[in-house]
């Protein structure tokens, strides 16, 4: 298989998972990320890549685990420093995450690292940034892997304009059109940055471990400090979950799971 089918085969996966993460049954999702992830690993093995290509070579797991430790660990004094300083503790609203411990624990600990994590960074920093190296070389691999990885999180934003306080703000009709675009663009900015840095991290370690390290870090310990704020929040700030009218086609499916986790603790 050539590099240049083997590209194309990639983004139609990733398309296609997409669709199915938001649209599909949520049951399914924390299996659609570990065997979307295998079917890509099998591609790439097909093209020729090896696991050192891939990230996955074993003498670099070590390397790759240090620094994904050492990267998390920055990420957690941040949030402990965000969620300690009233000023930043806006920052952490977000009502997908006004959860109970099970729901909260369940989030950041197995719908993040399965559903989440481990297919974006086999897919991006893996499978893809290893194909576009082979064929257009390291710097390009790097910037083009981002950019898509930014174009991906366009119905994460879509969620995030409407279920956080510092973006939607207290009005319970909605954000309007404007405030979407800007949230969506700022989004798209954001990841494709976060894709770079991330991609770096890969690079510079050579294993997978290292960007998954700070990736679960950003989004799972994320989880974590935004129901700590939550849970701290005077009752007159926070609003409830019925309050914010979100579209099922632009709700990630695993958010959907905790939903019903919520819905059966209760």
């Amino acid at each position: 298989m050539t590099t240049v089918v083997a590209v194309a085969v990639v983004l139609f996966v990733l398309v296609a998972t997409n669709v199915w993460v938001h649209l599909g049954p949520g049951q399914v999702h924390v299996v659609t990320g570990p065997l979307a992830s295998l079917l890509l690993l099998v591609l790439a093995r097909a093209a020729g890549l090896s696991w050192q290509e891939l990230g996955l070579a074993r003498q670099t797991l070590v390397r790759g685990l240090q620094v994904g430790l050492v990267s998390a660990v920055a990420v957690a004094i941040v949030y402990a420093a965000g969620v300690a300083i009233p000023f930043t503790r806006g920052a952490f609203r977000d009502t997908r995450y006004r959860l109970g411990l099970k729901a909260v624990l369940y989030t950041a600990l197995v719908a993040i690292p399965l559903g989440t994590v481990m297919f974006e960074e086999v897919a991006f920093r893996g499978v893809l940034w290893g194909l576009l190296s082979r064929g257009v070389g390291v710097t390009l691999a790097t910037v083009l892997s981002a950019c898509l990885f930014g174009i991906w999180h366009v119905l994460p934003a879509l969620s995030l304009a409407r279920t956080h306080i510092s973006v939607k703000g207290t009005s319970t009709a909605g954000a309007d059109r404007r405030r979407i675009t800007v949230t969506v663009l700022a989004t798209i900015v954001f990841t494709t940055f976060a894709g770079i840095v991330f991609a770096e991290l890969r690079r510079r370690s050579g294993s997978l471990l290292a960007p998954i390290g700070l990736h679960w870090a950003t989004n799972g310990l994320g989880v974590l400090a935004a129901a700590r704020v939550w849970a701290i929040t005077p009752r007159e700030v926070a609003i409830t979950e019925e309050e914010v009218p979100v579209a099922p086609a632009v709700v990630p499916v695993w958010q959907r799971i905790v939903s019903r986790l919520r819905s059966s603790r209760s």
